[in-house]
């Protein structure tokens, strides 16, 4: 086969999750994160964004209603990452979560990025990161990504939240 690359301004244009109660999801995601409800599809699915957009994250409930955790051990996606602009805007989120106690499963620093680790209620696995400008990017001697999973300074992410 014909070797493809795909193009270079070619994004993720939205995730869709099955959740076991939609209400519960739509306080994690609009509630304590902050994505904005643009449009339920019955009583079993609604459609989040940030910032207008007709949804970044589908919810639904049509074949998971009530149904357990998926294994973790198993096939499936291991978290969904979403990409804030900012440092700031990281530590603005990492401050409310901290503020509720909602628990993180980690936070680390990657070189390229930042990131903050956590589960939504249904034990989907969720990324909240910025990422670092691409001219910091840590790089190997042959020009290759060194990416690597550090312990992520919060006080210092916190930090951000008293600059200008």
């Amino acid at each position: 086969m014909e070797k493809y690359t795909i193009p270079a301004k070619t994004h993720i244009g939205h995730i869709h999750l099955k959740v076991a109660d939609l209400q519960r999801a739509l306080d994690f995601y609009c509630g304590l994160l902050g994505f904005e409800l643009t449009t339920m599809y019955g009583n079993q699915a609604a459609f989040i964004s940030a910032g207008g957009y007709h949804h970044h994250i589908g919810l639904n409930t049509w074949h998971s209603k009530g149904a357990p955790h998926a294994s973790r051990e198993g096939v499936g996606l291991y978290h969904t990452a979403i990409v804030y602009p900012t440092r700031k805007d990281l530590a603005v989120i990492f401050e409310r979560i901290r503020k509720v106690g909602y628990p993180l499963t980690g936070a680390s620093d990657h070189g390229v990025s930042e990131a903050l680790y956590l589960d939504d209620p249904d034990g989907n696995g969720v990324e909240l990161y910025w990422d670092r400008p691409k001219n910091l990017w840590p790089q190997k001697s042959d020009g290759s990504l060194e990416m690597y999973t550090n312990p992520l300074d919060l006080a210092g992410l916190l930090a951000e939240l008293d600059k200008d």
